[in-house]
C-alpha cells in the first residue's frame, strides 16, 4: 500500500530519480535548434562524402580505368548537378525514414540503423534514376559505389560525435518527454524501471495521480512521486510542464477515459494508454475499422509483411549456400573426429517445430554419445557427462549447427530466430510457460536473439521467451546481422 508520505504527496528522495524533480524546463527551441544543426550537418557530410567518392574513382589513381570509363576523364564541375541531386535524394530519404525525429537523438543504433538502411535504398535508386534519365555525363556506377561508401562512414562518424555531444546531460534532458502515469501496475512499473535505467531514454518520470476510483493495482516504487487526487490533475499538468498521460487503469468508466482524453487535448498533452489487455507481441497493435467501429488488434509483426519475408528468404538462401560451402571442410574434419570417438552415425537428426507448428527435421553434427537420451528429451546441462570429448569445443564454438544450413537452404529454418524445439518438450512448455507459442510465428533459427544473450540451454524459459518475441516485434534485416556478428564471440552457457 502508498506510504502515508506518499498520498501526501511528497516524494521520497532516490538519487537515480533526482532528475525527475530537479530537472530546467525543456527548451523546444534548443531541440529544433540541435535537429536543425544535425540535419545541415548530415546535408555537408553528404556533399563532401559524394565529393570524396569522386576523387577516389577519378583523381586518387587507386582506381584503374575500366572500357566504361570515358576517354577524357570528368572533372568534379561535369559532377556538380549529380552530387546536389544526390544529396536532395539522400536526405529526403533520411525525412522519410524519420531520421530527424527528436526521440532518435539519444540512441546511435536508432540513427546508425536509418543512416544504413537510407543510404542502402539510395545506392538502388540513384543507380536507377541515373539509368533512366542519362544523365550527361553518364554517371560511373563505381563512383556511385565509392560515394556511397563514404558518405556512410563519414556520416556514422559525424553523427557519432553529435550524439556523445546531445547525450550530455544538460543537454538530453530537453529531448525528454515528462510523463504522468494515472495509476499504476505491473506494466508501469517495468516502464519506469526502463525510463530510470537508460540515461539515453527519451521519457521522464514526473510521477503518477490514482484513477478517478482511487485505484492503484499495485503502489509505486518509492522514487516515484504520487499525487493523491485525481481531480488536481489539471494543475499537475501544468506545474510539472508535462507533456504525456499514460493511462494505465482501463478499469475507468468510459465517461472518464473519454474526459481524460479531452483534457489532455485541451492542455496540448500527448494521452497514450498502456494496452494492459494484451500481453504478447503488442508491437503489432493496429487500429483497424470494421463498419466505421474502431478495433484494436494484433496484426501485422514485420514478418508477416512479404517484401520483409521475401527479403530475409534471399539473404538466407545466400547465407545457407556460403555457409554450406565454407564450412564443408570443418564437416568432414569434426564428422571424421566424431566418428573416431564413438563409432555410428556423424550426423544427428531429430524432429523439431518449426513457423506455425509445423515439425522438421534438423540436423546436426553428432556432439554426444549414442545412447544420450535413451528415448526421452532431455537438455543439456553444464558439464554434461553424455558429450564426447570433442562435443564440448563443438558446442562452445557452435560447430555441431553447421549441417543446419542445409535446413535454411531447404526452407525449414532461417540463418537467425528463435531456436527450436521438440515436440513433446513443447507440449509441457506451452501449457506452462506464458506466450511460449509466441515465439513460433516466424521460421526457427540457427543463431537467435536469445542464445547470444546466453539464454541456451539449462537457463530461464520465461527469459529466452522474452528475447524471442522482443525479436519478433523489433525485426530487421540490420537487427539480423548484428546477431550473426554477435554468434562468433558470446559462447556463456554453451554446453
Amino acid at each position: 500500500m502508498p506510504t502515508s508520505n506518499q498520498l501526501l504527496g511528497d516524494t521520497v528522495s532516490v538519487p537515480s530519480l533526482a532528475r525527475s524533480c530537479a530537472s530546467p524546463p525543456r527548451d523546444i527551441g534548443r531541440v529544433y535548434s540541435l535537429m536543425t544543426i544535425a540535419f545541415l550537418g548530415d546535408a555537408l557530410i553528404i556533399t563532401l562524402g559524394l565529393m570524396l567518392g569522386f576523387w577516389l574513382r577519378f583523381d586518387s589513381g587507386w582506381i584503374k580505368l575500366t572500357t566504361e570509363s570515358p576517354l577524357v576523364p570528368p572533372v568534379l564541375s561535369d559532377y556538380w548537378i549529380l552530387i546536389c541531386i544526390g544529396v536532395g535524394f539522400l536526405l529526403i530519404s533520411f525525412l522519410y525514414l524519420q531520421l530527424y525525429d527528436a526521440r532518435k537523438m539519444l540512441r546511435y543504433s536508432a540513427v546508425a540503423n536509418v543512416i544504413a538502411k537510407g543510404s542502402a535504398f539510395w545506392l538502388c535508386a540513384y543507380l536507377g534514376v541515373s539509368l533512366a534519365l542519362k544523365f550527361q555525363p553518364p554517371i560511373s556506377r563505381i563512383y556511385v559505389l565509392c560515394s556511397t561508401g563514404c558518405a556512410l562512414a563519414l556520416l556514422l562518424a559525424w553523427r557519432w560525435g553529435f550524439y556523445r555531444i546531445v547525450g550530455a546531460e544538460t543537454i538530453a534532458v530537453h529531448f525528454r518527454q515528462r510523463v504522468v502515469f494515472v495509476g499504476w501496475n505491473a506494466e508501469s512499473d517495468r516502464m519506469a524501471t526502463s525510463i530510470e535505467n537508460d540515461p539515453r531514454h527519451s521519457y521522464e518520470m514526473a510521477g503518477c495521480v490514482p484513477s478517478p476510483a482511487g485505484g492503484l493495482h499495485v503502489p509505486p516504487p518509492p522514487g516515484v512521486r504520487l499525487w493523491p487526487r485525481f481531480e488536481n490533475l489539471r494543475e499537475i499538468l501544468d506545474a510539472r510542464r508535462v507533456e504525456t498521460v499514460v493511462l494505465v487503469d482501463l478499469t475507468m468508466p468510459v465517461e472518464q477515459i473519454i474526459a481524460l482524453a479531452n483534457l489532455c487535448e485541451k492542455e496540448f498533452v500527448q494521452f497514450k494508454v498502456i494496452p494492459s489487455y494484451f500481453q504478447v507481441l503488442v508491437s503489432g497493435l493496429q487500429l483497424e475499422s470494421l463498419s466505421g467501429v474502431p478495433i484494436l488488434g494484433v496484426s501485422l509483426l514485420p514478418l508477416d509483411h512479404l517484401t520483409n519475408r521475401i527479403l530475409k528468404r534471399i539473404v538466407d538462401l545466400m547465407g545457407a549456400v556460403v555457409g554450406l560451402i565454407l564450412s564443408a571442410p570443418l564437416v568432414a574434419v569434426f564428422g571424421a573426429i566424431v566418428y573416431l570417438e564413438s563409432r555410428g552415425p556423424i550426423f544427428y537428426r531429430q524432429v523439431r517445430m518449426g513457423r506455425n507448428g509445423r515439425s522438421f527435421e534438423i540436423i546436426k553434427i553428432r556432439s554426444m554419445r549414442l545412447d544420450a537420451e535413451n528415448g526421452k528429451a532431455q537438455w543439456a546441462k553444464k558439464d554434461d557427462p553424455r558429450r564426447l570429448k570433442v562435443g564440448a569445443f563443438m558446442r562452445e564454438w557452435n560447430i555441431d549447427e553447421i549441417p543446419q544450413f542445409w535446413n535454411v537452404l531447404k526452407g525449414d529454418m532461417s540463418l537467425v530466430g528463435p531456436r527450436p524445439e521438440r515436440p513433446e518438450l513443447i507440449m509441457e512448455f506451452k501449457e506452462e510457460i506464458p506466450h511460449y507459442n509466441a515465439r513460433h510465428a516466424s521460421k526457427p533459427g540457427i543463431t537467435g536473439w536469445a542464445q547470444v544473450n546466453g539464454l541456451r540451454g539449462n537457463t530461464s524459459l520465461i527469459e529466452r521467451i522474452r528475447y524471442d518475441i522482443y525479436y519478433l516485434e523489433n525485426w530487421s534485416l540490420w537487427f539480423d546481422l548484428q546477431i550473426m556478428v554477435q554468434t562468433f564471440f558470446r559462447k556463456d552457457n554453451a554446453y
